[in-house]
């Protein structure tokens, strides 16, 4: 990697972040530390209220995965991202080997797939609470939650071990040095020596696979579900079926809205330092949002929550004279 010719297996590759902003670095790292801090208080209460709850339906048992999923998803990007604002590196970057930048995108990718292939099975969890309200104990059942469950992460492993494999089997040749505080795929196709159509179909087939085909099965689940409440003829009852699918829409929208605009467009598109400023939003304020959006609007995880904080309020007074 020594030479722009030169295409043999490189050593690592040099994380700039943002390096290039020294006066700006503290105010950043606070500010992301803040929202880290946030971000993982909000999912552990989440995860210890919906684990509170004695019988949980399978709404909650999916949100809890979602959590789980999102607090992992926080831990692979930020905490490196803060040591790098703590502590800068050396003046060309952060150095990362090859194999943690490898890791890092294949922990990155199967996360956030394992969340599309989720919402596309909470998408269907909410069909057939709406649709058919009588057999929902019959066809959701913890078992298939289970099953549900696990096939949703190891779909997004599947498909990140698949691309992980053919994005780092690209030649990658003269610079070093990624336009980005973590080994995100666009920044890695910036640094491939070949400028190809065929560069990006790893990553267009990984968009077919985690954005395109849930989105078409919560649409079809969603277009199931509007057609139901139209045949209601109690507004009230409408209000409260549509009420149940609020918070999962919304989260659904703000994660595919944003997936979508990063990844699936052509690699002509890629704009590094804008791409890298989207993706400090991506990956920390909307796992900020995910547990703000279900615990204003479920009632279920509102109503778990206020028990487990009003037992450590209860816990507090005990221990005070």
């Amino acid at each position: 990697m020594d030479g722009p010719g030169n295409a043999s297996m490189p050593r690592g590759f040099l994380l700039q972040g943002f390096s290039e902003f020294p006066h700006l670095r503290p105010l950043l790292f606070l500010l992301l530390l803040a929202v880290h801090l946030a971000t993982v208080g909000g999912n552990l209460l989440i995860l210890v209220a919906v684990a509170s709850v004695p019988s949980r339906p399978p709404m909650l048992l999916f949100l809890c995965q979602l959590s789980a999923i999102e607090l992992c998803y926080t831990l692979v990007v930020v905490p490196r991202s803060l040591a790098d604002l703590a502590a800068p590196g050396p003046p060309g970057g952060s150095p990362i080997s090859f194999l943690g930048c490898a890791l890092q995108m294949q922990m990155f990718v199967a996360l956030g797939g394992a969340e599309c292939f989720l919402l596309a099975t909470m998408a269907y969890d909410r069909y057939v609470a709406v649709c058919h309200p009588l057999r929902y104990s019959a066809v959701v059942t913890p078992g298939l939650c289970a099953r549900l469950a696990l096939a949703c992460c190891l779909g997004g492993l599947a498909v990140s071990v698949g691309l992980a494999g053919a994005v780092f089997h690209l030649p990658f040749c003269g610079s070093r040095l990624l336009v980005h505080f973590f080994c995100d795929i666009t920044a890695l196709l910036e640094l491939a020596c070949t400028r190809s159509y065929a560069d990006e179909l790893p990553l267009l087939g990984a968009c077919l696979l985690l954005l395109l085909l849930p989105s078409l099965l919560i649409l079809a689940s969603y277009g199931a579900i509007a057609a139901a409440l139209r045949r209601l003829r109690c507004p009230r009852g409408r209000r409260k079926a549509a009420s149940t699918c609020a918070s999962h829409l919304a989260v659904t929208c703000l994660h595919y809205g944003c997936a979508t605009f990063m990844y699936a467009r052509p690699k002509a598109s890629y704009s590094p330092r804008r791409d890298r400023t989207l993706a400090l939003v991506y990956t920390n304020v909307t796992p900020l949002l995910y547990p703000l959006i279900y615990s204003l609007r479920n009632r279920e995880v509102t109503a778990a929550i206020r028990r487990v904080l009003g037992r450590g309020r209860q816990a507090q007074g005990l221990r005070e004279p």
